[in-house]
């Protein structure tokens, strides 16, 4: 009877306690509830289309209120009356200290009325009621500034990823209200983000195409889309068995009949965006009318912009640095800042203390810091304050990825910083100058591809990869590995890095990778609370920037050419920008692949006009060639 008293007991004071928690926890979610208002409206763009809207407005009505506005394709829900999200606006700072929070659908998305167009081109000089992404939102800012109660006429735009490319949308041709924007990982080109790099389809990211491609034509509060569903934990074996890229199609078939296919009915595709990237395998006009950099001269100086990046942003790199650059090429008068920092996508948004990408630590409060001394800042400034370009916010606020260290610069990349061609030497050499002019020849096995990571699961977007240790891969015999001696003195990257390549191959098609690598010393130290087991920090070789280039576009991305066997050929790799200490004692390495599996899908090595119709038999085994007077142009910070 004691026993059962006292279990009984236990049982109510864990009751309790586990009440208690909830309870605690249910208040920290009330604050909208608590302080805003929530309305959902449609509002008609001027071709006719309703866009659907929601207001989340403060409840104290004593004082006008700025305006910050996020267009997204991911869904504004959750949608109908009482149900209100449980954090709003960029980061919570801005949430609690009251402002009027939009998030609308755009066109063709969700509750929105239309059909959606992925990267929707601009519309330089549009005919009366034509419209595009920049008039949405144009119309809708409009309709904000002038139906919303309480609103003090300023506007900021935010987003992270496809929303951060709305943001950047927002600034093209702005409307006079919109007084700040911050595209945050923002989608600048399909070609060069996400899906492509340098003309290389991204074959990881194959799960995620139906998102973006599945047709709707009438407003809906639930998915219409799903995603593949893979046979296996191993995504490595899985697109290897696969083969070719065509007979991914059957994955994008949306009204199959239980009958069996013809090959025609294999090479039916449903999904719209499946079948533009099967279709347009070049850098053709369809690709670059849906780009936004080129059309960066159009972003008036009336419209304040704060670039978010992170420094090892797997998806989204691209972009935001031309962005920025772009930006600051045209806009001679224009207020135009950079963040650059120790992040993969979007992780900048989030609450964690601790701030790891992958295996690596770069310290404590990172993105916190961020949310409170800059993102808040910037907004409040320009949306509440003078709105002059004295905001206190340096020009470029930098985070050193070696020393693990903030610096900020007045220029980006910083003005002291000089050019230096580093040479891929024999006998695993990266030198200074050139010794002579070699021949270092691998294989490239297309049955044996060089993997990504070394981790066996299947993943819908990599991210974790930027940072892995990249021993696994330096150890391959088709991984050229060049490195200097220990380092006597820290040596500092601040900006782009152009690998420029001499090579030939036996065949006529080839990828080219290159990846830029911090070896640490025997001696490093273990603080590192993720570092997944069977690795160490001793002797960690860190992925500091990486890139592919699909050799066949090393001319021009729009009209693509093989090689010639055996010929001795230019290939120049532009890298994105990155700010790194290789720290004393530490060694710079560079290595060289030609395969990055299923990071990219297979090149074929012999050269077809499109790879994803291409065959089996277009698949070979080839030689690859690096000749030693191959260099590596680094920003180096003096």
């Amino acid at each position: 009877m004691k026993k059962l008293l006292l279990l009984t007991f236990l049982s109510l004071v864990l009751l309790n306690s586990c009440n208690s928690t909830i309870e605690k926890e249910q208040k920290k979610d009330t604050f909208v509830a608590d302080n805003y208002t929530k309305k959902e409206v449609d509002i008609v763009m001027r071709d006719g289309t309703k866009l659907h809207t929601t207001i989340y407005a403060p409840k104290d009505t004593s004082k006008k209120y700025p305006i910050l506005m996020q267009r997204t394709p991911y869904s504004s829900a959750p949608y109908g009356a009482g149900k209100m999200k449980t954090k709003i606006a960029p980061n919570i700072h801005l949430m609690k200290e009251l402002n009027i929070v939009v998030y609308q659908d755009v066109r063709g998305r969700w509750m929105s009325e239309g059909v959606y167009d992925n990267m929707r081109a601009y519309i330089p000089n549009k005919k009366e009621n034509e419209s595009d992404e920049v008039s949405d939102t144009y119309d809708t800012i409009d309709w904000l500034v002038k139906n919303v109660e309480n609103n003090n006429g300023n506007v900021g735009t935010w987003g992270i990823s496809y929303p951060g490319h709305y943001a950047t949308v927002s600034t093209i041709d702005a409307h006079p209200a919109l007084k700040a924007a911050s595209p945050q990982a923002s989608i600048g080109d399909f070609f060069f983000d996400d899906f492509h790099h340098n003309g290389a389809f991204l074959l990881s990211y194959f799960r995620a195409i139906s998102l973006f491609g599945t047709y709707k034509d009438t407003p809906t509060d639930s998915a219409w889309y799903s995603f593949p569903k893979m046979d296996s934990q191993d995504q490595y074996q899985f697109f290897l068995d696969k083969g070719p890229l065509k007979n991914l199609n059957e994955y994008f078939q949306y009204d199959k009949l239980d009958v069996a296919n013809t090959e025609k009915d294999k090479n039916k595709i449903d999904d719209f965006f499946w079948k533009e990237i099967v279709e347009h395998p070049n850098y053709d006009s369809i690709w670059q009318s849906k780009g936004i950099i080129q059309h960066l001269d159009k972003v008036p100086s009336t419209v304040a912009t704060m670039v978010v990046a992170g420094e090892f942003d797997a998806e989204d790199l691209y972009g935001p640095l031309e962005t920025y650059k772009g930006i600051e090429k045209h806009g001679k008068n224009n207020y135009n800042t950079l963040v650059f920092g120790p992040w993969d996508h979007g992780k900048w948004a989030r609450n964690t203390v601790e701030n790891y990408v992958g295996n690596y630590y770069f310290g404590d409060s990172i993105s916190l810091k961020y949310q409170s001394d800059v993102e808040t800042k910037f907004f409040n400034h320009f949306l509440k304050g003078k709105g002059d370009k004295n905001s206190g916010l340096p020009e470029a606020y930098v985070f050193d990825t070696g020393k693990k260290e903030w610096k900020s610069y007045d220029a980006w990349p910083p003005k002291n910083v000089v050019k230096e061609d580093w040479f891929l030497s024999e006998n695993q050499e990266l030198t200074s100058e050139k010794k002579s002019t070699e021949k270092i020849n691998f294989i490239s096995d297309i049955k044996r591809p060089v993997p990504y990571s070394e981790d066996i699961k299947t993943v819908f977007t990599p991210r974790k990869y930027m940072t892995d240790d990249q021993r696994f891969a330096a150890r391959r015999p088709d991984v050229l590995v060049f490195e200097t001696d220990i380092l006597t003195d820290d040596f500092t990257l601040a900006g782009g890095i152009l690998a420029k390549l001499k090579v030939a191959t036996t065949g006529s098609a080839a990828d080219w990778i290159v990846k830029v690598v911090d070896v640490h010393p025997a001696d490093a130290e273990e603080n590192n609370k993720k570092l997944q087991n069977h690795l160490k920090m001793s002797n960690y070789h860190l992925m500091v920037r990486s890139e592919v280039l699909r050799g066949r576009f090393r001319n021009s991305f729009e009209h693509p050419e093989p090689f010639i066997p055996n010929k001795k050929t230019d290939v120049n790799i532009k890298l994105q920008d990155v700010f790194h200490t290789f720290k004393k004692g530490h060694k710079v390495q560079i290595q060289v692949q030609s395969t990055w599996f299923p990071l990219i899908d297979l090149n074929p090595q012999t050269y077809v006009d499109n790879i994803y119709k291409a065959d089996e038999k277009d698949f070979k085994t080839q030689t690859h060639t690096v000749f030693t007077d191959s260099s590596i142009e680094f920003s180096v910070l003096k």
